[in-house]
């Protein structure tokens, strides 16, 4: 009985997170997805920086989050931007394109944390 129970309860807690996990990474490489960080003044003046190609906007509204900070820089923003661009016209394989000359990569979600014990092969 107890096997049953513990059974159902490793099942209910495995379905829960398949479910929550898209949802939860979604945001990350589609400009599409509001994301944590979103509000509607911040979405306003990133829309702004990337029309605009500001990159120091940008930068600031960045505040070194993520790698795409390491990467993007003044000189490759105006690329970055329309990258963003294209992505929102629904041109993906332009962007990804884009994306990989950055040295970006094209997300999949495979290899976030590679080599630091996390992820599908670190186990």
């Amino acid at each position: 009985m107890k096997k049953k129970l513990l059974a159902t309860a490793v099942l209910v807690s495995g379905i829960g997170l398949l479910v929550a996990a898209p949802s939860a990474f979604a945001y990350r490489g589609d400009p599409n997805v509001q994301g944590p960080n979103y509000s509607p003044e911040r979405h306003e003046a990133m829309m702004n920086a990337f029309e605009t190609k500001d990159y120091n906007a940008w930068k600031n509204l960045m505040q070194g989050r993520g790698r795409v900070t390491q990467v993007v820089n003044e000189q490759n923003f105006s690329s970055f931007a329309e990258m963003h661009k294209l992505r929102l016209e629904g041109k993906f394989d332009e962007a990804n394109k884009i994306r990989q000359d950055l040295g970006l990569g094209v997300h999949s979600g495979a290899g976030q944390m590679q080599g630091k014990g996390y992820g599908r092969m670190g186990r």
